[in-house]
């Protein structure tokens, strides 16, 4: 299947070695390409970059991701997580074991209510992993946390991602019951497909010390100006219009989006270093992306 959304991690210097790390942990992993930051700083904020990764792809178990070195902004929290499914718990321990090393646990690997064996940890890197034995093992599911201001939200954030994304639909919601650790009906974990891929919920009053971060952002891929343009709008209704650059954006629960036309990675993927590092400029200058303005800049 063909990701409409992928998942794309925000590193600071440390994009390559984390890149590694992965790939040697899940199987059917591969790099599958890599784009690195120019000798020429063509930001302010990119002093320093220098042949650190810019974009890169990499798949996990088949699964597409994308990340990039962009230094200390952002940092990785628990808000957006990474759910492996496994099938039995020798599997669910070898993927405990070898990402927890040297990263902190946050549930110890151990049986539950709900599964066999499960565990919650945060890697060297700080990307945080759920670990799950499941029927239908063999996925990596990303996992956002509704805390803070946002608890009570996640059945209208689901509503609201299902009423933008096609081919979506709720595939399990469970509620916490009474005297069952939190608030009676909010959603203890909840399972749903945007645009056929599967995503995951939960809310927790508890206090954190941590919000949600742009560590993690979903890129959704566009075809067109159209497309650019209804996702763009869709996802920043009723959001901080502060919060946009270079084809970025929060959405009102404060999770980060890239609406990015397909375009632009042609483009600055071009062999002809000038007209690349052109449309690099033009994309810099932007908040949601203009097509038209990248052709402009790309044919001078």
């Amino acid at each position: 299947m063909i990701q409409k959304i992928t998942p794309f991690l925000w590193f600071d210097k440390n994009c390559q070695e984390a890149m590694n790390f992965y790939i040697s942990i899940f199987d059917n992993s591969r790099i599958v390409s890599i784009k690195r930051y120019p000798e020429k700083a063509l930001h302010p904020a990119w002093e320093g970059f220098q042949g650190k990764i810019i974009t890169a792809v990499f798949e996990l178990m088949g699964q597409r991701f994308m990340a990039l070195d962009g230094g200390p902004h952002f940092k990785f929290n628990p808000s957006v997580s990474f759910t492996i499914t496994c099938a039995n718990a020798d599997v669910a321990q070898n993927f405990y074991d070898k990402l927890s090393a040297d990263g902190e646990i946050l549930m110890p690997f151990q049986q539950y209510p709900w599964a066999e064996k499960y565990g919650w940890l945060q890697d060297r890197f700080g990307v945080s992993w759920q670990i799950n034995t499941e029927k239908n093992g063999g996925k990596i599911i990303p996992s956002l946390m509704f805390i803070g201001k946002h608890f009570g939200k996640c059945d209208e954030a689901i509503n609201f991602y299902m009423g933008i994304f096609k081919n979506s639909s709720i595939e399990t919601i469970a509620r916490y019951e009474k005297d069952e650790g939190d608030v009676e009906g909010k959603i203890k974990y909840s399972h749903f497909l945007l645009e056929g891929q599967p995503f995951r919920a939960m809310e927790n009053s508890f206090p954190h010390k941590f919000e949600v971060s742009g560590a993690i952002s979903f890129h959704v891929e566009c075809e067109d100006q159209n497309e650019v343009d209804y996702y763009w709008n869709k996802l920043t209704e009723e959001a901080d219009s502060k919060a946009q650059q270079c084809g970025w954006l929060a959405d009102k629960f404060d999770f980060s989006w890239q609406i990015i036309p397909k375009i632009l990675g042609e483009y600055l993927s071009d062999p002809d270093p000038v007209k690349s590092e052109r449309v690099m400029k033009a994309m810099l200058q932007m908040k949601k992306i203009d097509i038209e303005g990248l052709k402009r800049a790309y044919n001078e």
